[in-house]
C-alpha cells in the first residue's frame, strides 16, 4: 500500500518552525528512476518549505551513497530559491565503530567541506538509513571538521531497523524491510536512466 503521508515533530533549537517530514511508506521492491526523481522533488520541496529563507544552508553527503543524493538536491533547490547552495563530503571511514572486522577500503572519497560548513544550517544527506550507525560517524567526522550551527538529515529511503536513536527530518520514501533483505540504492550526481531502489532478499 502507498500513501502519502504527514508529519510534524518538535523543532530543533536551530529552527523556528516545526520540521515537516514526507515520506511514502509501502512494500514495494522496485522503484524506477521516475520514481527515484519524484521522491527527490519531495524531498526538495520539503526542504524549501522549512528552509527556504534560511541564508546559511549548505548540503553535505555522505561518502559513497549521498553524494549523487545530495547534488541533486542541491541542484533543484538552486533552482528553485536562484542561489547557490554550497555543498561538501564527509567520509566516514575512520569512525565506523566496525573498523576491526571492516578494514577501510583502499579506494575511499575524501572528506571535503567548503569554509561554509562553520555556523551553517548544514543538511546532512545520505541515501539510505538503517541501523544508524554511519548517521553517528557522520556526525563525528562533520564536527571533526567544523560547527554548525545546527545539523538535520535527509535521506532517500529510510529501511527501519534503528539501532541507534536517529531519526530523518527528511525522507523520500519509507520502505517495511526485514534484516533478511538488502536495499540497494543508485542515484547518479545528475539525472541518469539507471537510477534505482532495490529490495532483495540477503
Amino acid at each position: 500500500m502507498i500513501g502519502l503521508k504527514e508529519k510534524r515533530i518538535p523543532l530543533p533549537s536551530c529552527s523556528c518552525k516545526d520540521i515537516l517530514v514526507f515520506w511514502i511508506m509501502t512494500t514495494k521492491l522496485n522503484f524506477s528512476a521516475p520514481e527515484v526523481s519524484q521522491a527527490l522533488d519531495r524531498l526538495a520541496g520539503a526542504i524549501i518549505e522549512v528552509r527556504g529563507s534560511t541564508q546559511n544552508l549548505m548540503f553535505v553527503g555522505v561518502a559513497d551513497g549521498g553524494i549523487g543524493v545530495a547534488h541533486r538536491l542541491a541542484e533543484k533547490i538552486e533552482e528553485s530559491l536562484g542561489r547557490k547552495i554550497p555543498l561538501g563530503i564527509v567520509d566516514v571511514s575512520f569512525h565506523r565503530d566496525d573498523i576491526g572486522s571492516n578494514p577501510i577500503p583502499k579506494a575511499v572519497v575524501p572528506t571535503n567541506l567548503p569554509p561554509e560548513v562553520e555556523g551553517s544550517s548544514c543538511i546532512l544527506v545520505d541515501d539510505v538509513i538503517f541501523s544508524g550507525r554511519t548517521i553517528r560517524a557522520a556526525l563525528n567526522e562533520l564536527f571533526d571538521q567544523g560547527r554548525p550551527a545546527c545539523v538535520e538529515l535527509a535521506v532517500l529511503v529510510d529501511r527501519g531497523h534503528r539501532s541507534l536513536p536517529f531519526s530523518a527530518d527528511y525522507v523520500g520514501i519509507e520502505l517495511e524491510t526485514t534484516l533478511e533483505q538488502n536495499v540497494e540504492v543508485s542515484v547518479g550526481s545528475a539525472h541518469a536512466h539507471d537510477d534505482h531502489v532495490t529490495i532483495t532478499p540477503l
